[in-house]
């Protein structure tokens, strides 16, 4: 076999998926059924919906689990029914404008109806295998090959698989990672939070603040929880963000958040620890590490799956590479080099964001019937709206789709020294060399990010592009799949700011140039991996 994927959650599945989209036999292990108990995760956000529409799913995930006409507002409230402190107004998916710099937008599909989807297109793939029950005893490197023992955690029946690579995508307490031996680094434990998964019907129509995709509660206390609405109609998340105690008791959550007596339905209480840790390495030999094994933050910011995603994009390709025969080891050395960056910034984003969303004004007078109470709730309401990125349920665009893999060793020609990321700053879409290359869209109707994919892309731009066959020429000596496209559209060669563009297979740019460099062949071998 030539991948084992420990985990079969979304990292693992679209691990997977991309890999079998690719040729590369894969085995999935999950030790679980593969259902989702309490749907973590809400929100897949637009790089991930761009991953989704490079596999043919996108369609199916926009439609999933959220009705088009409700709107998606973050609204601050001291309880469901009681008063109203902010509220950020984001349209429904029917009437909100696409995106600028992407074909596709941000998108509410809790993880009961993502990870379904996944799962589903992963196991319809011919070089994939997915195998639910399996639980990972252990494992050892032999030679060339990773040996891992599994139980049936049915039966109780043994087996060993031999594969060539083991990737960890088992979660924040991975047995893969703590295998190896593998620390963590960060601020660690944030705080101890609790997650409600219940179903009400009543919910939806017993107070006067309308549908919104997501509600923070506010009282004397502070900002103490906040709901998810998870179908927009009776499934609902709790997330109770601090202050658990040994008295803890669901029931009184659910009554202190709601402000009223109506019906419900508790589905599942998960207890979790509030985190933030990055693995200090991702990759030990054969054996490689992908996103909750490698990463845990804060759900505050939306980053946590997305990130993993990510992971599983950046990892995928440079895994097919290998297998394949023309990338070199150098490509599986890079991951950790380009995603760990990307990991820690996101793990204190989030870390940050967290604090801020719960540090709101608050005292006994919030929640008073008096002309001091109204005074206090327009301060809180002022407060909250100051702080930008408290009152944005996910990340700005420039975090969520702005990185770039500075400093990575399969990039080339970065040029100037990355500014430091403002968060607050629109997303500005660049080719520089190890950002994710540009879209817009082509007069067919495709957007240009529905070029790349199966290999490098190197576009030719403007009306009279520089020669570039020394690169062609180059990559087929190599192995290199490469497809060369020529656009000479005058607003996308502007966007592309040089006539020569490189795109790796996961849509980041790899080298830019006003003409083919003088060694062509240094200039693959660079970006396959045999140059690091």
């Amino acid at each position: 076999m030539p991948v084992l994927v420990v985990g079969g959650g979304p990292v693992g599945l679209g691990l997977a998926i991309e890999l079998g989209l690719r040729g590369i036999r894969t085995l999935l292990v999950e030790q679980r059924d593969g259902s989702v108990p309490v749907p973590k995760m809400s929100h897949v956000h637009v790089r991930s919906m761009e991953f989704c529409r490079r596999w043919g799913i996108a369609e199916r995930v926009s439609a999933a689990g959220w009705p088009q006409n409700h709107p998606l507002d973050l609204i601050y409230v001291t309880t469901m029914a009681g008063y109203e402190l902010h509220r950020v107004v984001i349209p429904s998916y029917a009437k909100v404008p696409r995106e600028k710099f992407s074909p596709v937008r941000d998108c509410h599909c809790p993880q009961l109806y993502f990870d379904p989807i996944l799962r589903d297109f992963a196991g319809a793939l011919e070089p994939v295998s997915l195998h639910y029950f399996q639980r990972l005893d252990g494992f050892e490197e032999r030679g060339d090959r990773v040996i891992a023992q599994l139980t049936d955690t049915r039966n109780f029946t043994r087996s060993t698989v031999s594969a060539r690579y083991h990737i960890g995508c088992d979660g924040a307490q991975s047995v893969v990672r703590e295998t190896l031996g593998i620390g963590l680094s960060g601020a660690g434990r944030l705080d101890l939070s609790v997650t409600i998964f219940f179903r009400s019907e009543e919910l939806g129509r017993c107070h006067d603040k309308g549908w919104g995709r997501m509600y923070r509660f506010v009282d004397e206390t502070g900002c103490w929880s906040e709901l998810i609405a998870i179908d927009g109609k009776e499934l609902w998340r709790l997330t109770v963000l601090i202050g658990l105690d040994a008295g803890f008791d669901p029931d009184t959550c659910l009554r202190r958040a709601i402000g009223a007596d109506i019906g419900y339905e508790i589905i599942n209480v998960l207890r979790w620890e509030r985190r933030e840790f990055v693995a200090e390495q991702y990759r030990r030999g054969r054996v490689l590490l992908a996103g909750d094994s490698a990463h845990q933050n804060s759900p505050t910011g939306g980053l946590g799956m997305n990130t993993g995603l990510a992971d599983a994009v950046d990892l995928g390709w440079k895994l097919a590479a290998v297998l394949d025969g023309w990338g070199a080891d150098g490509l599986l050395d890079s991951y950790e080099a380009e995603r760990r960056p990307v990991a820690v910034r996101n793990t204190i984003f989030c870390s940050e964001l967290f604090y801020e969303t719960v540090a709101v004004p608050a005292g006994p007078e919030l929640v008073a019937r008096t002309p001091e109470g109204e005074a206090m709730r327009r301060h809180a309401g002022a407060a909250i709206a100051e702080r930008g990125r408290v009152t944005s349920f996910v990340a700005s665009a420039t975090v969520r789709i702005g990185f770039v893999y500075e400093g990575s060793p399969i990039i080339a020609g970065a040029g100037t020294e990355l500014p430091p990321v403002d968060y607050a700053a629109l997303y500005r879409q660049t080719t520089r060399p190890g950002a994710r290359a540009p879209h817009a869209w082509l007069a067919d109707g495709r957007s240009t990010l529905d070029l790349f994919g199966a290999g490098f892309t190197l576009l030719r731009l403007g009306r009279a592009p520089p020669e570039a066959s020394a690169i062609v020429d180059a990559a087929a000596q190599r192995g290199v799949p490469l497809t060369e496209i020529a656009l000479t559209d005058r607003a996308i060669a502007e966007l592309y700011e040089l006539p020569l563009v490189l795109v790796r297979p996961d849509g980041h740019v790899a080298w830019r140039g006003d003409a083919a460099p003088d060694d062509a062949l240094a200039l693959i071998d660079r970006i396959r991996g045999a140059a690091v």
